[in-house]
């Protein structure tokens, strides 16, 4: 069974360029579950219902969020549908929503789980305790946790840590995609992030003079999404049969 995941989808653009390719990819890889990092699919940032709705009708299954999840709290009624845009668990109690979501395709039920690290990002539960909890309530053979940070380090940690107790740990937020993929001594599948959706040739989706502008005077300046040139960059799962492992993970680029 292989299951397609696609790094932070930026903007309305990123969310287009999906759209025109998934049914292709789809029926190229053999993909049967479509899981996208959505956090940023809004136009500057956050995720909106319209934003959220164009990914499901571009034929996404599950949509993860992260630090930006709860920005838009026009949002919040979604969330509490639990109809599969989830936010990462490790957010207080009250945030709306779940952390994690059972897609139960006849045949193939897959666990998503949307974590949000500690390091360099708002403080919320720790998110080793959190997954530990998790994890007793879940019965799923297949896991796929969105761990959502900014540090390598933290999410190495979390893949290591995680080895052989789910299936999948895919590293978001950075926008840039790593190439360690692998799969980990005890099985499970890791990379410490999975790209982005958006411009290639922006500062992680943001148009670059804009970008270069804040970063040279150090002053105030409205970003926009770059729309041009834009690229996917995901991860190909391939699940062994009723097992939970994967057999195969493979980077996704396309421009």
């Amino acid at each position: 069974m292989n299951v397609l995941f696609f790094g932070d989808v930026v903007g309305q653009a990123g969310c287009d360029k999906l759209r025109s390719e998934l049914p292709r990819l789809k029926k190229d890889l053999q993909a049967e579950v479509v899981v996208v990092n959505g956090e940023n699919s809004a136009e500057g940032n956050g995720i909106t219902p319209h934003s959220a709705k164009h990914l499901f009708d571009s034929g996404v299954d599950v949509i993860t969020t992260g630090n930006h999840a709860l920005r838009r709290r026009e949002m919040y009624e979604m969330f509490e549908e639990n109809i599969g845009v989830i936010r990462p668990a490790n957010f207080h109690f009250s945030a709306p929503g779940a952390g994690y979501y059972l897609y139960d395709r006849p045949g193939f039920p897959l666990c998503v789980i949307n974590l949000q690290g500690s390091v360099y990002l708002e403080v919320h539960t720790n998110p080793f305790d959190c997954i530990d909890q998790l994890l007793k309530q879940i019965d799923c053979p297949n896991i796929l946790v969105d761990f959502h940070g900014e540090a390598t380090a933290e999410k190495i940690a979390m893949g290591h840590y995680l080895d052989g107790r789910v299936s999948a740990v895919i590293g978001t937020h950075t926008h840039v995609p790593t190439a360690d993929e692998r799969l980990l001594p005890k099985g499970t599948a890791y990379i410490t992030d999975a790209g982005m959706c958006g411009g290639l040739n922006s500062v992680l989706g943001v148009e670059k003079e804009r970008a270069i502008e804040k970063l040279r005077t150090g002053m105030p300046v409205r970003f926009a999404n770059d729309p041009l040139d834009c690229q996917l960059n995901g991860i190909l799962l391939d699940f062994a049969k009723n097992s939970g492992k994967v057999n195969k993970i493979e980077r996704i680029k396309i421009i």
